[in-house]
């Protein structure tokens, strides 16, 4: 190890630091203060080399985009501003610290798309790389996956599916350059290796209902909105398919031999944001109605599930 803990610390502190008067104590002593007068939402993600992410499949500074996007979402899926994130790393000792830099420059790049300050964390020796990031955020009133109303529409910011496609290239080791629609797959891998979460259309969800963050899937996410607020959410197949996404998406499933509705409603990871309410942006897949749980009508086959055990 060419390193100390010593030594990478201060390499973060220099690539995280920026002006931010919220900030009284910040990298560098046993905690960060920071000045707040608000209502505070906290979340916490983690990755897991080799089962997040594979150093084969992203560069560093994708892993580090990829968990800091996770966790903002997290944030505006509550109708809430994140401010600070707070990192710990367990690295294994065999980094370099140009793989540790560029690691960390993801994660700062990300946080900045947001104003987000990295305000301190922590270093730790382990047998793989795991990155555990904390965002803490502000919110006048959160908006809960128990809101949704019989009646309301459904939205989407963007369609889910493209993030499964990726891993599932990635998988096989699906060689790109075969492919017809290689331009599809590109996006795909893109949007599984740091997705691109759009942060800029949370603020015009401010008068949903419910909203939640897809990282599970669509599938599954819809079941735990419908359950927590007493209702079924009834996603519609046919609106699906006129989204403008869906014909390139459904080709690169069809060129690979799989069934599109699998990574749409079961693939998660995408961090789209999901939402019910009246007149909101986005793009409506969907009805909330009477009943229990959640489904896809007018398919002839059900996707496939998903579950992190």
């Amino acid at each position: 190890m060419e390193y100390s803990e010593g030594d990478v610390i201060v390499e973060l502190a220099l690539i995280f630091a920026r002006p931010d008067k919220r900030i009284v104590v910040g990298i560098g002593d046993d905690a960060a203060v920071v000045t707040t007068s608000h209502r505070t939402v906290v979340t916490t993600d983690m990755a897991v080399e080799g089962i997040h992410f594979r150093r084969e499949w992203s560069t560093p500074f994708d892993i580090g985009r990829r968990i800091v996007a996770a966790n903002l979402a997290d944030i505006f899926a509550m109708g809430a501003t994140p401010d600070h994130l707070v990192v710990a790393i367990s690295l294994t000792g065999d980094e370099t610290l140009d793989w540790i830099k560029e690691l960390a420059i993801g994660i700062d790049q990300e946080a900045r798309k947001c104003s987000v300050t990295i305000i301190g964390g922590d270093v730790v020796r382990g047998p793989v790389v795991t990155i555990a990031v904390t965002a803490l955020g502000r919110v006048g009133t959160p908006i809960l996956r128990s809101g949704a109303k019989v009646g309301d529409e459904i939205v989407v910011t963007n369609l889910p599916g493209w993030s499964a496609a990726g891993l599932f290239l990635l998988e096989n080791q699906i060689d790109l350059a075969n492919l017809v629609s290689s331009g599809h797959a590109q996006r795909a891998l893109s949007q599984y290796r740091a997705p691109l979460v759009a942060y800029e259309d949370v603020p015009f969800m401010r008068f949903a209902h419910s909203m939640s963050d897809l990282s599970d899937g669509l599938l599954i996410q819809g079941e735990q909105m419908a359950r927590a607020s007493g209702v079924k959410f009834n996603f519609d197949s046919q609106l699906i398919l006129s989204h403008p996404d869906f014909a390139e998406l459904n080709s690169l499933a069809q060129e690979v031999g799989e069934y599109v509705w699998d990574w749409i409603g079961a693939g998660g990871e995408d961090h789209v944001f999901l939402a019910t309410g009246i007149g909101l942006p986005g793009f409506e897949i969907g009805r909330v109605e009477e009943g229990e749980g959640a489904q896809i009508s007018g398919l002839m086959q059900e996707p496939k599930g998903f579950s992190h055990f």
